[in-house]
């Protein structure tokens, strides 16, 4: 699954439709290709998830009771591509560019 990060700030008002059009235009990607498009809010206290499972869009929102995103990716455009792990420690508000792979998401061997 492939993960885009915008490494800008964007408008929180944007619901399903103004995100899907940010995707298409900032982050030219197509926001129907199923792949996880993430935003966060001016403040860094919320983000956004957009995802289409082919049947529809699902939007998650998360706010923080306490604190900011602080270590949001930084890019030479205008989105940054994240593993499914570091999303994972993204959304728990982690540095996904010091953390490493959980040890329960490494192969067996």
């Amino acid at each position: 699954m492939r993960v885009l990060v915008a490494v800008e700030p964007v408008d929180f008002r944007n619901g399903i439709d103004g995100l899907a059009q940010l995707c298409r235009e900032r982050l030219r990607s197509d926001p129907f290709s199923g792949w996880v498009f993430v935003f966060r809010s001016r403040t860094g206290r919320s983000i956004k998830v957009l995802v289409h499972d082919q049947l529809g869009f699902w939007l998650c929102t998360k706010r923080l009771s306490e604190g900011r995103f602080r270590h949001w990716p930084e890019g030479n455009g205008e989105s940054a591509e994240l593993l499914a792990h570091e999303l994972q420690v993204l959304i728990c508000a982690g540095n996904p560019a010091t953390t490493g792979v959980p040890a329960a998401w490494r192969a067996f061997k």
